[in-house]
């Protein structure tokens, strides 16, 4: 039972002094390892390559050193930037650099429910909270408990559901729909938008404490236009992973199709 409970051995009456001089010596070194193990891997996580970021242009090499220095932190990020410009892989990259990257990263659209539909998704319900609530649901933000939360289009989420989930990150803790004891959570939450959240503030559209928890840090990212010289650097990646998914050789781009792309305005971002 005491092994069970974490434990490293245990030792029966009578006992010999060798035996036990043996069996600390084993613990010791195990925990030693461990904790060189654990060291190691916030070594490399320090030097860690955010792989799915593509783009060595200074605007793109500043956010990358952001990132990198925000991840090991449990403050809140604000990502802003047109659609398509990457905005939940940064969020993504945020998570696998931090201390909670071995537990859930849940990605929520705020633009994509309505208000019930929100809550319930979010806060969860118990059983018989509503008509077909015929067993409790855990909601995302428990799911993801230990971990990180990204909520996407946060600017769209209704004012009254935006007092709810300040007082989730005040709190540390859901209400689930139908429920009367609130739960403890632990997130971090990242937050995106590609909207002028402050110009909402201002026009009584978002909550300005919200707004505070949330852009405790935030990170503009910028139009493809306003990155051109990545756009050589983004084809071959998004040529490379392509012809490896179609089983296709295809390791080069004609020099007049290059430079087709990178005249062309890109109003769809990356993502077109």
């Amino acid at each position: 039972q005491a092994m069970h409970d974490g434990a490293y051995y245990y030792i029966a009456k009578p006992y010999k002094i060798g035996e036990v001089r043996q069996i600390t010596k084993e613990a010791l070194l195990k925990r030693r390892l461990r904790l060189e193990n654990i060291e190691l891997k916030e070594i490399l996580k320090k030097h860690q390559k955010i792989s799915d970021i593509v783009g060595q242009s200074a605007v793109m090499m500043d956010i990358q050193k952001t990132i990198h220095q925000i991840a090991p932190s449990d403050i809140n990020v604000l990502i802003l930037g047109e659609s398509g410009t990457g905005k939940e892989m940064v969020a993504r990259s945020i998570h696998q650099l931090s201390p909670r990257s071995e537990k859930e990263f849940i990605a929520f659209n705020c633009g994509s429910f309505t208000e019930e539909l929100m809550a319930n998704e979010l806060f969860g319900h118990k059983k018989d909270a509503f008509t077909g609530a015929t067993k409790a649901k855990a909601g995302l933000i428990k799911v993801a408990d230990a971990g990180t939360v990204f909520l996407d289009e946060i600017g769209d989420m209704p004012l009254s559901m935006q007092v709810k989930l300040l007082r989730v990150i005040q709190e540390k803790e859901v209400l689930p729909v139908g429920g009367e004891t609130p739960v403890p959570v632990d997130v971090r939450f990242i937050a995106a938008t590609h909207r002028d959240l402050k110009e909402d503030v201002e026009k009584g559209d978002f909550r300005q404490d919200l707004f505070y928890r949330l852009n405790v840090i935030t990170i503009k990212l910028p139009s493809l236009a306003e990155r051109q010289g990545d756009i050589p650097l983004l084809t071959h990646h998004f040529l490379a992973q392509k012809s490896k998914a179609m089983n296709k050789d295809t390791q080069n781009i004609s020099q007049e199709s290059m430079e087709l792309l990178c005249r062309y305005g890109w109003p769809g971002n990356i993502r077109e």
